[in-house]
């Protein structure tokens, strides 16, 4: 028996050693042409390696098992005439950790520097930021971010390396979108994010307007605000039908059909003709932009590190709407929806403007309870990564698709944002809850709700996030006021299997919400029978349709509450031709 086991442990050690012989000693020196009066670069220099042939390497790091490389390293104060080295010492991989243990190997390799800019706010601080650039905080794309070709390299295992990659290409300008008949843009600057900031800081919108707008100059318009992500464009809205030979070979891999970029567009066409059909309620829809340095959007509240967008929105850009497109402005006539980002969005400005708004519909919403942040309680839980044990370490999962099967863990979601950039960032989910929910560190950047790298909650920041964003929380703390202002007004949707698991909160709120009284809550939760993120509560499609039919899923309703709740006098026939 002992000999067995020497024999057995000579052969791991041995194993071992090989598995370490195969790894690689490289480093990569990065150049930067593009530089002028070698100036100092701030900003987050990545190396991206792929073993797939065809698409560039920066866009192939995601948070699947099909994900490839990347490695990272922040960029401080650094003269450009000066060849930037990604080592070992100074950066941090996805999904492997240090470039150390890189196997040796035939890659495609990538480089590029994400720009910070300096940020001296009104609160005192000095940061270094990714100012979005028109393109919704997405480093891929983002103007000005210079990158390298995609070189085929070779590593060797056991041999110190240098790769040298030249960044001698860089990102164009993005182009303004096109205005139509029914498509218009605003853009205006913020008095209120401007002052926070200390520097010019701008609002936008996708305006779609009713048919008949011009021919109907008496008619004012109730206003629906449909929240979400970053959009170049008005999403959703085609007014010619697709090619009748577009391609449909694409293949979605998340419903398992072909063709799925034509049944978008013919899903926007049908919306067109249903838009501008004759027994179609007028009304205004926007998309707001409001890109920021931490992210596509702001999370429509008030935040201590990203400012008063809740208030700049509401107060800033929405009458400026109104007042150019003829809304009503009053808000029995207004309506807000979304999904995901988009469903958290719609409840937080229902709840913390509930005089402003006459009903949500908040789908598949970020977690409204942070008993369930996903799959952690922030007041309970001691790590983020790991469930509680004596003698084993088992992940919490992040990721999974209807049938229950894991496609990330919470820790490895977190560390691909650590290698996309430090102190919230990186530009990414994780980050950006970070970013609206924490108050402000003493460095300036967002104070960490867990330790990034070792998932280890802070107590104190999770009591701030409690009081201050938690949803359901502040619902159930607040209803003797809020009660008969939100009245008939929530409408919360989720899928059962949910891919983030973001139906355990919504659990957790309908628990409370089915308990009010006095007055009762009056609204409505649904469930999606094995329906994965997205689903928007219709049970008569499946949700790669459904998903697309925000713009009208819940028209009829709106027009219900309309009616109902309209003050004495109201507006209820200038925009009914």
């Amino acid at each position: 028996m002992n000999q067995i086991f020497t024999y057995l442990l000579c052969f791991y050690w041995l194993y071992a050693l090989g598995l370490q012989a195969q790894t690689a000693k490289v480093s990569f020196e990065l150049q930067f042409p593009q530089a002028q009066n070698n100036a100092l670069l701030d900003g987050r220099a990545m190396v991206f390696l792929s073993t797939q042939d065809g698409a560039e390497p920066r866009f192939l790091v995601k948070d699947g098992p099909d994900t490839q490389l990347l490695f990272g390293a922040d960029v401080e104060d650094w003269p450009s005439a000066k060849a930037f080295s990604v080592h070992s010492d100074n950066s941090f991989g996805y999904p492997i950790e240090a470039l150390s243990a890189l196997p040796a190997g035939t890659y495609y390799v990538q480089a590029m520097l994400h720009h910070y800019e300096t940020f001296r706010r009104a609160d005192g601080h000095t940061i270094k930021l990714p100012m979005d650039r028109g393109e919704g905080q997405n480093f891929r794309i983002a103007p000005g971010n210079w990158y390298s070709k995609p070189m085929r390299i070779t590593i060797e295992a056991n041999k110190a390396q240098v790769v040298k990659l030249v960044l001698d290409q860089i990102n164009p300008p993005i182009r303004d979108p096109e205005e139509t008949r029914y498509i218009k843009h605003i853009r205006i600057r913020s008095e209120l994010l401007s002052k926070f900031w200390g520097r010019d800081m701008y609002l936008g919108a996708h305006v779609l307007l009713p048919e008949g707008f011009d021919q109907h100059p008496e008619a004012r318009y109730p206003l629906i605000v449909n929240h979400g992500h970053f959009s170049a464009k008005f999403e959703g809205f085609r007014e010619t039908p697709p090619p009748a030979d577009m391609d449909t070979t694409d293949y979605s891999e998340r419903f398992g059909i072909y063709g799925y970029n034509k049944i978008i567009q013919e899903e926007a066409y049908q919306f067109y003709k249903t838009w501008t059909s004759a027994d179609f309620p007028r009304f205004i829809i926007i998309e707001v932009q409001h890109a920021n340095p931490f992210y596509d959007d702001s999370y429509a509240v008030n935040s201590a590190n990203i400012g008063p967008y809740g208030d700049a929105i509401m107060y800033e850009l929405i009458p400026h709407i109104e007042q150019r497109f003829r809304g009503i402005g009053e808000g029995w006539a207004r309506f807000t929806y979304g999904g995901s980002t988009g469903g958290w969005e719609a409840l937080a400005v229902q709840v913390l403007y509930p005089d402003e708004f006459n009903g949500c519909f908040a789908a598949c919403p970020d977690p409204i309870d942070f008993r369930a942040y996903t799959t952690v309680d922030i007041y309970k839980d001691k790590n983020a990564y790991f469930y509680e044990s004596a003698f084993k370490q088992t992940p919490r999962p992040g990721k999974r698709n209807y049938l229950g099967q894991i496609e990330a863990t919470l820790q490895e979601m977190n560390y691909r944002e650590l290698a996309l950039g430090n102190r919230s960032r990186s530009g990414d989910q994780w980050d950006i809850w970070q970013a609206v929910y924490s108050p402000v560190g003493d460095d300036g950047y967002p104070k960490p709700i867990w330790d990034k790298y070792t998932g280890d909650i802070d107590r104190s920041v999770a009591e701030y996030w409690r009081e201050n964003y938690d949803l359901r929380h502040i619902m159930e703390r607040d209803w003797a006021t809020l009660g008969t202002k939100l009245r008939g007004k929530i409408h919360l949707y989720c899928g059962d299997m949910d891919n983030f698991y973001l139906n355990n909160a919504v659990y957790l709120a309908e628990e409370f919400l089915k308990k009010t009284s006095n007055p009762p809550y009056e609204g409505l939760v649904d469930y999606g029978d094995r329906a994965e993120h997205c689903w928007n509560g219709d049970h008569s499609q499946p949700n790669y349709i459904s998903r697309l039919r925000y713009h009208t899923m819940y028209v009829k309703r709106i027009l219900e509450r309309i009616e109902q709740s309209a003050p004495k006098g109201a507006d209820l026939k200038s925009w009914r031709y």
